[in-house]
C-alpha cells in the first residue's frame, strides 16, 4: 500500500499538496472517532431507558450521563498510555491503535442486550465499553494535534490545527444527522425500541474507512528528524510530569483546558440537554436546531485559528472564557423565554413551592439504584423535577408531611415508608394526578408548544454559544503544542487536555443536572461552568505565556 509522505514543514509559506493530504486524512479519521464517541451523548435519554431501567426516571437519566462521563473520566489515562507510545514509537502507529479500539467498542454498544434482557449486566458492560472508548479518545487528540502542528509551516500552526478542532463538532453534527435520518426512516417508536442501535452499528463501516486512511499516513517529519538525531525521550512520563515541565502541565490544565472544556460542553451538550430535559422541546426539533447552530458556527474554528496566528492564542481563549462566564445566565434564560415561554409565564403567575421538613429532603442520586426515596419531600421534588417544573423549597416544622403549593393551590404529598406495594401505587397515582391537574390549571406545559417556539431566536442563541466554543477551542491545539518540546510533546499536552476535557468538561452535564434536581432552580447548574471558566481566565491571564512565534522543532 502506498503512503502519503511529507518532508519537514517549510519555515514560511503554504503547505505543500502532500502536507494538505496528510492533514485531511488525519482530520477525517478524527471526525469518525468523535462520531463514535458522541453517539452516546446524543442518545443519552434513550440509553437511560434501555440500560438503566432499574432506576427512577430522574436517577436513570443522571446515571446515563454518568456513563457518558465515564468515557471522559478515563481519557487522562489513555493520554498517558498512548502519549508515551506516541513519543517513543511514533504518531502513525498510535493513530491505528486508537481508531480500532474506538470503532469496535462503538459497534459492540449497538449489539449489547438491554436491561430488560440481561439485568444489571447491561449497564456494567455498557460502562466498560464507554471506558474503552475514553481510553482510545485519550490517545487520539494529542496525536492528531501534534501530527498536524508538526507538518504546518511557521506562522500557520493556528490555522492548520484549527481544522483538527473542527473534527469534534463535525463528529457531533454527523452523529446528529445519522440519528435524525434513521429516526425519520424507521419512525419514533421503532427508533426508541431498536432503531437507536443502527447509528452504532454503522460505525463498523467508518472504522474500515478510518483504518484505510490512517494506514496511508507517513510519520510526522519532526518525529522522524528527532528519531534520526537520537533525541527521543526514554522516559516521556517522567520528563513530562516529574520535572520543571510539570509546572507548565498544571498551568495548562487550570489556565487553559479546564475553562475551554466547560465552555465547549456547555455550548454544545448542556444546551442540548437543557432544551430537551428542562424546556421539554421535542428531541427532533432540538437536534435540528443544534445541527443548524453547528453548521453556522463551525467555520469560526478556522477563523479564530487563523486569527490566533496574527494576534496570539492566549487572548482569544481568555476572551471566550470571560464572555461565557458573564453571559451564560442571560443566554440560558433567553433560551427559556424563546423555546418554552409558558414555563416562565406559569412560574410568574403560580410559582411552585415545596413546603417540607428540610431534614427529609435528600440529594436524589443513587448510582447503584438500590435506595428508595420515599420521604414526602423526595416524592414531591422528584415529581416536579420529572415534570420539568422549577420550584422553591420552604422549611416546614419537623416531622410534617410535605406539601406542594402551585400558586394558591395546595397538593399534599405522602409518606411512602411502610406502605404496601398496592397502597404505594394508589397513593402515587393520586398524588401525581392531583399535581398534574394543579400544574395544568396553572398553565405549566407538559411539552413545549411548537407554535410558540421562536426558532430563529433559539438558533441565534445556540449559535452564540457555539461561537464561544470556537473561540476557546479553535486556537487551543496550537497553544498546547507550542507549550511543550518535541521529545515529550504528545505526552505533555495530552494529559492536561484530557483532564480538562475529560473531567472538568465531561462531568458538566451530570454535575449541572444534579444541582438542578437538588435545588429546583433550572439555572443552578450554570454555576459550574461559570466558576471554572472564571478560574481559567484568571490563571491563564496571569501565569501562561503567549506562544504563537515559538520554534516547535526544539
Amino acid at each position: 500500500m502506498s503512503t502519503i509522505t511529507a518532508s519537514t514543514a517549510p519555515a514560511t509559506g503554504a503547505l505543500t499538496k502532500g502536507h494538505k493530504k496528510v492533514i485531511f486524512a488525519s482530520s477525517l479519521g478524527t471526525v469518525f472517532e468523535w462520531y463514535d464517541f458522541y453517539l452516546y451523548g446524543s442518545l443519552a435519554a434513550i440509553i437511560a431507558k434501555q440500560f438503566f431501567g432499574g432506576l427512577n426516571e430522574t436517577s436513570a437519566f443522571i446515571f446515563a450521563l454518568l456513563a457518558f462521563a465515564a468515557g471522559f473520566a478515563v481519557r487522562p489515562f489513555g493520554a498517558i498510555v498512548f502519549g508515551r507510545l506516541g513519543d517513543m514509537v511514533g504518531r502513525k502507529y498510535t493513530f491505528l491503535v486508537t481508531i480500532v479500539i474506538m470503532g469496535i467498542s462503538t459497534f459492540l454498544v449497538g449489539i449489547l442486550p438491554n436491561y430488560a434482557s440481561i439485568g444489571f449486566a447491561a449497564p456494567v458492560i455498557l460502562i466498560a465499553l464507554r471506558l474503552l472508548q475514553g481510553l482510545a479518545l485519550g490517545g487520539e487528540y494529542g496525536g492528531a494535534a501534534t501530527y498536524v502542528a508538526e507538518h504546518a509551516p511557521n506562522g500557520k500552526r493556528g490555522l492548520y490545527t484549527s481544522f483538527i478542532q473542527t473534527t469534534a463538532t463535525i463528529g457531533l453534527l454527523l452523529s446528529l444527522l445519522v440519528i435524525l435520518g434513521v429516526r425519520t426512516y424507521v419512525g419514533t417508536e421503532a427508533f426508541e425500541a431498536w432503531g437507536w442501535r443502527i447509528p452504532f452499528l454503522l460505525s463498523i463501516i467508518l472504522l474500515g474507512i478510518s483504518v484505510w486512511i490512517r494506514m496511508q499516513l507517513s510519520e510526522s517529519p519532526a518525529f522522524v528528524q528527532m528519531k534520526a538525531e537520537g533525541k527521543q525521550s526514554k522516559a516521556p512520563i517522567t520528563e513530562s510530569f516529574f520535572s520543571k515541565n510539570g509546572r507548565i502541565v498544571v498551568l495548562a490544565l487550570f489556565g487553559a483546558t479546564a475553562g475551554q472544556a466547560v465552555v465547549w460542553y456547555a455550548g454544545q451538550f448542556y444546551a442540548m440537554y437543557f432544551l430537551i430535559q428542562s424546556l421539554k422541546v421535542d428531541s427532533t426539533t432540538t437536534w435540528l436546531l443544534i445541527a443548524a447552530a453547528l453548521v453556522l458556527g463551525t467555520p469560526f474554528f478556522v477563523v479564530f485559528g487563523w486569527l490566533s496566528d496574527k494576534i496570539g492564542r492566549k487572548g482569544i481563549i481568555m476572551a471566550g472564557c470571560l464572555l461565557a462566564a458573564l453571559t451564560y445566565f442571560p443566554l440560558f434564560k433567553a433560551l427559556t423565554y424563546y423555546a418554552n415561554p409558558a414555563i416562565d409565564e406559569a412560574r410568574t403567575r403560580a410559582p411552585a413551592v415545596v413546603v417540607a421538613d428540610p431534614d427529609t429532603c435528600s440529594f436524589q442520586f443513587d448510582p447503584v439504584g438500590k435506595k428508595v426515596f420515599n420521604n414526602s419531600c423526595d416524592i414531591a421534588t422528584a415529581a416536579l423535577a420529572k415534570a420539568g417544573v422549577p420550584y422553591g423549597i420552604t422549611a416546614a416544622p419537623a416531622g410534617s408531611v410535605a406539601q406542594v403549593n402551585i400558586g394558591d393551590t395546595p397538593v399534599g404529598a405522602y409518606e411512602g415508608a411502610g406502605l404496601s406495594k398496592e397502597d404505594g401505587k394508589a397513593k402515587s397515582e393520586a398524588f401525581v394526578g392531583s399535581l398534574k391537574a394543579a400544574l395544568t390549571g396553572a398553565g405549566y406545559p407538559e411539552k413545549a408548544d411548537p407554535a410558540r417556539i421562536n426558532k430563529p431566536m433559539v438558533l441565534l442563541i445556540l449559535t452564540v454559544l457555539v461561537i464561544y466554543v470556537t473561540m476557546v477551542y479553535g486556537p487551543i491545539a496550537a497553544w498546547l503544542v507550542e507549550l511543550f518540546p518535541t521529545r515529550i510533546r504528545y505526552t505533555s499536552m495530552s494529559l492536561p487536555y484530557h483532564i480538562g476535557n475529560g473531567w472538568f468538561g465531561g462531568f458538566l452535564p451530570t454535575i449541572a443536572f444534579a444541582l438542578v434536581a437538588a435545588s429546583g432552580n433550572m439555572y443552578q447548574g450554570l454555576w459550574y461552568p461559570i466558576i471554572i471558566a472564571s478560574m481559567t481566565f484568571v490563571i491563564g491571564t496571569l501565569f501562561l505565556r503567549e506562544t504563537k512565534d515559538v520554534d516547535i522543532t526544539q
